[in-house]
């Protein structure tokens, strides 16, 4: 009999890609302060949260084996956050016009009766396309995109904003790396496949 598996996150986005494994499990909210701790680089600071994500979840239920995931998108050297409304989102993305984004997801898979504990990094490119002001504010009417790092959902209409997109698990850019998810599992005992 596998442990029970928990998805330390409220994002909905996260909770269909991990139901794709067709595997039972639950989401618990994890309530963490995610400000960036000073000169934290973006590899740090999505694995940090991801860790303590998953900590923070795993001490109410230690037998459970939880995965946390945090992301992040950079451009330009700078760590875009989620913009939280309109005229932040407007701005992320007149900036990212004709350039490269990255978005770096941290992973993290525990379990704390076994002193389980994997971190890694799952990176993604999107090469941004140049579009008008009006394209760009038809988009964010349509997607609404202000939870979403670099504002915009590649899973829903954010794809017309791209030129090309690079990486080794489009999953990751929507938050939920399932490719490196899986290998996680199944170094901690679970029967993915």
């Amino acid at each position: 009999m596998q442990p029970k598996i928990i998805l330390a996150s409220s994002s909905p986005f996260r909770k269909e890609l991990l139901a794709r494994l067709n595997l039972d499990f639950e989401c618990y909210s994890p309530e963490i302060d995610e400000s960036r701790l000073k000169a934290e680089n973006a590899t740090d600071y999505v694995c940090r949260l991801a860790k303590e994500k998953a900590q923070v979840i795993s001490k109410e239920h230690p037998s459970a084996i939880v995965i946390g995931s945090d992301q992040c998108a950079l451009r330009d050297g700078q760590i875009l956050g989620k913009p939280g409304n309109h005229t932040n989102a407007m701005q992320q993305l007149k900036a990212a016009q004709g350039k490269i984004v990255m978005f770096h997801t941290g992973l993290c898979v525990v379990q704390q009766n076994t002193c389980f504990s994997e971190v890694d990094e799952v990176l993604y490119q999107v090469n941004f396309r140049t579009l008008s002001d009006a394209q760009l504010t038809h988009y964010l009417k349509v997607e609404q995109p202000y939870q979403c790092a670099g504002s915009f959902k590649s899973e829903g209409y954010g794809s017309c904003l791209f030129s090309s997109m690079q990486g080794d698990d489009p999953s990751a850019l929507i938050g939920l790396p399932l490719i490196r998810l899986i290998t996680m599992l199944e170094n901690a005992g679970v029967t993915v496949v």
